[in-house]
């Protein structure tokens, strides 16, 4: 018997439909132990255990982030639609239906404003359980409005990525926010202001060849799987062994795609010291060299 099984508990008999009670336990799919959900919870869904990095819902990450009653939401007023009347085995706008339903937003990302540590932020968080986190139009849109609205505010911007690339479903149009995301966050470098991407588990496709690889400072969670096409379409194309973990954060970091790799548990901490230097003022000019 799966120990998931094992532990979960019915309620009794009522009106003669047995009602399954809330799972209290969750495994690690890396060391595969129990773990007591209250305790995963307080541990920001990092495995006590060995460290593993479950991935966390969107709205979750922010009440990791920011400080308690400073969250103002941005996003939320742009919708989906379905432009190319899409159908494969059901049309796109039940997948949309559903896919809103069950996230209780109206597309795969959220945005707003906040404080970290006291220090003001615009923070955007990709969710991946909405449609594996793909980027669409309002994906896009988002975002855009986000890097907007920090240069308006004068706040850096911090986007957290959790993506399998673009959504198919939207065709040349979800591969049009590549370049429309990459645009809008050149407000921000005109205003002199930092942008930093937090790469989580996994961020691939569009995602990564467009906003999540081009910040100022580039920060990857332990174990993230980061990169454009799959090992296989990779090795098949270039004919070649691929070494062992070649697309995991920790081998990213040894090659210089990102900057560091922390700690779910500490990046409230690390990015308001990282913010905190990156905004400075009272930092002396730099001597000419003679």
């Amino acid at each position: 018997m799966a120990l998931d099984r094992f532990f979960r508990r019915r309620r009794p008999q009522q009106t003669g439909v047995d009602v399954d009670m809330p799972d209290l336990w969750t495994q690690c799919p890396n060391c595969k132990e129990g773990l007591y959900n209250r305790d995963l919870e307080a541990n920001v869904q990092v495995c006590p255990k060995c460290g593993h990095h479950l991935r966390l819902d969107a709205q979750k990450r922010v009440d990791a982030l920011i400080d308690p009653g400073s969250w103002t939401q941005l996003s939320g007023r742009v919708h989906p639609l379905d432009r190319l009347d899409f159908k494969d085995t059901e049309t796109y706008a039940a997948r949309l239906e559903r896919a809103q339903r069950k996230a209780g937003r109206p597309d795969a990302i959220l945005t707003g404003s906040g404080t970290l540590l006291g220090q003001g932020v615009t923070l955007a968080v990709m969710d991946f359980a909405f449609s594996g986190g793909s980027m669409g139009s309002v994906v896009g849109e988002e975002i855009a409005r986000a890097a907007e609205h920090a240069a308006a505010h004068g706040t850096p911007l911090i986007i957290v990525t959790a993506s399998g690339g673009a959504r198919m479903q939207e065709s040349a149009l979800s591969l049009m926010q590549m370049a429309k995301t990459t645009v809008a966050l050149e407000a921000l470098s005109a205003r002199g202001l930092p942008y930093v991407s937090l790469l989580t588990d996994p961020t691939t496709g569009g995602v990564t060849a467009s906003f999540a690889t081009i910040a100022d400072v580039i920060v990857a969670e332990p174990g993230a799987l980061i990169g454009f096409a799959g090992p296989r379409v990779i090795q098949q194309t270039i004919r070649q062994h691929l070494p062992e973990g070649f697309q995991r954060a920790e081998f990213l970091l040894a090659h210089g795609m990102v900057d560091a790799v922390v700690d779910r548990r500490e990046h409230r901490t690390y990015l308001a010291s990282l913010l905190g230097l990156l905004t400075r003022t009272d930092r002396a000019p730099l001597e000419a060299s003679a």
